[in-house]
């Protein structure tokens, strides 16, 4: 009797304190130290990998490193070990663990398989990690779970508090956190600006699509529409170019001054408009390392598909597909008339650059007298 009322006292003293500190602690209260959260989240990873396997291809796991470590280097949290690697299951699906181990799931990457894509999905998980979003869900966690070892004389360790706030997934407010801070990541490595809005839109297009393992993807953050308008707006501060132009007939057009690139065909899972982004959004990246050399667009031709670069940076790929839209024989002729095109861009392109630093001169001589 006598343990049972001391149980009963304890109980409604958690329960006080619960209520008191539930009340007036942030969510950056730092309950948990840095290294509880590396050992949970190095727990919850070597549960993950034992479930599902490492896919075992080193140019593959190499490639998402690469881009996840990019990512890193231009964030605010650079104090963790990140790993990034490719689990091997079929879902479209990626994640961030606490203390920095972020996975990729295979089939994520069949369906979105452009360093751009990745770019966006990475930075959006890294951004996770960077504000400690599944660290901060713990941590309100916490004082439930000892209300609920008292009254039920069970124990909980952080590992399996880890697990629980991954599958439960992440506030509406953690999510418009972490795609706005995974925009930001991503323009500051280098990227395509318009990757986020590329995995936002496959993925809702995923969502849609029964049968498929994405089904529902977004059932419980039914917001995909607010969540682009949001990134687009931090896009248009950007004010990148050449622009973009989505057809009724769901056709587009990259263009900019009288130049035009258009885009007829879907390719796969990827639509006109996707592509248009992929071409536009690598163009401004290309633009950002100084005027464009039109010697410098390079054709790799691959046979029935042939990719088309701006020195290291791959613009688009177009296949036989679109060589056949256009009246031409395959993709290889199609790809170097594009390429012509894109050098007929080249001094538009510098033209306009070249009068939007002298505007900027302009202003800030302005802003000193």
């Amino acid at each position: 009797m006598v343990l049972k009322n001391i149980g009963k006292l304890l109980g409604g003293l958690l329960f006080a304190v619960y209520l008191l500190l539930g009340s007036v602690l942030p969510a950056e209260a730092g309950i948990i130290s840095k290294q509880q959260e590396i050992e949970m989240g190095r727990e919850t990873a070597m549960a993950l990998e034992a479930k599902y396997g490492v896919v075992q291809d080193y140019e593959l796991q190499e490639r998402v490193n690469r881009i996840g470590q990019s990512l890193v280097a231009v964030s605010d949290r650079q104090d963790l070990e990140y790993s990034f690697k490719v689990l091997n299951c079929d879902e479209v699906n990626a994640l961030a663990c606490p203390g920095g181990f972020v996975y990729v799931f295979k089939g994520l990457i069949d369906y979105m398989p452009s360093d751009a894509e990745l770019a966006g999905v990475l930075g959006h998980e890294v951004s996770h990690v960077v504000k400690k979003h599944t660290v901060h869900q713990i941590e309100k966690q916490l004082l439930t779970t000892l209300l609920l070892a008292v009254a039920t004389k069970g124990d909980m360790g952080l590992t399996g508090l880890a697990s629980q706030a991954l599958a439960a997934g992440y506030s509406r407010t953690d999510e418009r956190g972490a795609d706005k801070e995974g925009f930001n990541l991503c323009v500051a490595a280098g990227y395509n600006p318009y990757s986020m809005v590329l995995t936002i839109n496959k993925l809702e297009d995923l969502s849609k699509e029964k049968g498929n393992p994405g089904y529902g993807l977004f059932s419980s953050h039914p917001e995909p529409e607010e969540r682009l308008k949001r990134v687009m707006k931090q896009i248009k501060k950007l004010d990148p170019h050449p622009d973009i132009t989505v057809h009724e007939d769901g056709t587009a057009t990259v263009h900019e001054g009288d130049w035009t690139f258009n885009i007829s065909e879907k390719i796969g899972n990827d639509k006109p408009e996707y592509r248009a982004y992929m071409l536009a959004g690598s163009l401004y990246v290309a633009r950002q390392r100084g005027p464009i050399d039109p010697y410098r667009f390079i054709v790799y031709d691959n046979g029935g598909s042939a990719t088309l670069y701006y020195e290291d940076i791959q613009l688009l790929t177009v296949y036989n597909q679109d060589a056949y839209a256009a009246g031409f024989g395959d993709a290889g002729s199609y790809a170097n008339a594009c390429s012509q095109l894109l050098r007929e861009w080249a001094p538009i392109a510098n033209a306009n650059d070249a009068a939007d630093n002298d505007k900027d001169k302009d202003k800030k001589k302005k802003s000193k007298d």
